[in-house]
């Protein structure tokens, strides 16, 4: 009976241990991954809807020779969202007069209709530029998973931006909070000036 009682008593303690040691944090994502070659998003032209309501062809309108900053967002989203919207309220003031495209696509579109993302965009006081956009969920999801970001459950969506110049076939995925200093450098880095310098590199 002695031996019984020691042994679940180290049963117990070792529970109490497990219990009490810290959950595993996950490591943050890389900040940066160059798209190359047949890993560069082949972008379907999918017609969407924007904040204003107003028909959009993603690629022909949004992205064709553009440079480009694309977050993926839902508006009920409580955790990663609200800060990548403001990480993007940063980006637009860094990226002023240069001609970045911002674009925020929800993933979420069953719910996220224009006027939900129009009240979501005006809390990080989104400006011209900005285009937050929704539509037909499987016109959203074909979109989602050829820029390869798609997850069936929207909880599960990880905090990354798809950065690209478009006319220069330069693509980099980048982490979603990053600062937004680093993420306005790695525009200019895919700017077509600065593309065009490199080209004319010896």
């Amino acid at each position: 009976m002695k031996m019984l009682t020691i042994s679940l008593a180290v049963v117990l303690a070792i529970g109490l241990a497990m219990s009490l040691s810290p959950a595993p944090v996950q490591a943050a994502p890389p900040e940066v991954q160059p798209l190359e070659g047949a890993s560069a998003p082949k972008i379907p032209d999918v017609q969407l809807v924007d904040q204003d309501g107003k028909p959009v062809h993603f690629y022909s309108d949004l992205v064709k020779g553009k440079t480009v900053a694309m977050n993926f967002v839902f508006t009920s989203c409580t955790t990663i969202c609200p800060p990548m919207g403001a990480n993007f309220a940063k980006l637009q003031k860094l990226t002023a007069g240069k001609g970045v495209q911002l674009i925020s696509i929800s993933i979420d579109p069953a719910v996220d209709n224009p006027q939900s993302l129009k009240a979501w965009a005006a809390k990080f006081g989104a400006g011209p530029g900005w285009t937050l956009v929704t539509g037909d969920r499987n016109e959203v999801i074909r979109l989602l998973k050829a820029l390869g970001v798609y997850t069936a459950a929207i909880t599960e969506h990880t905090p990354l931006v798809l950065l690209g110049n478009d006319a220069g076939h330069r693509w980099t995925r980048a982490y979603g909070l990053a600062a937004p200093a680093k993420l306005a450098e790695l525009l200019d880095q895919m700017s077509p000036a600065a593309v065009a310098k490199q080209e004319t590199r010896p």
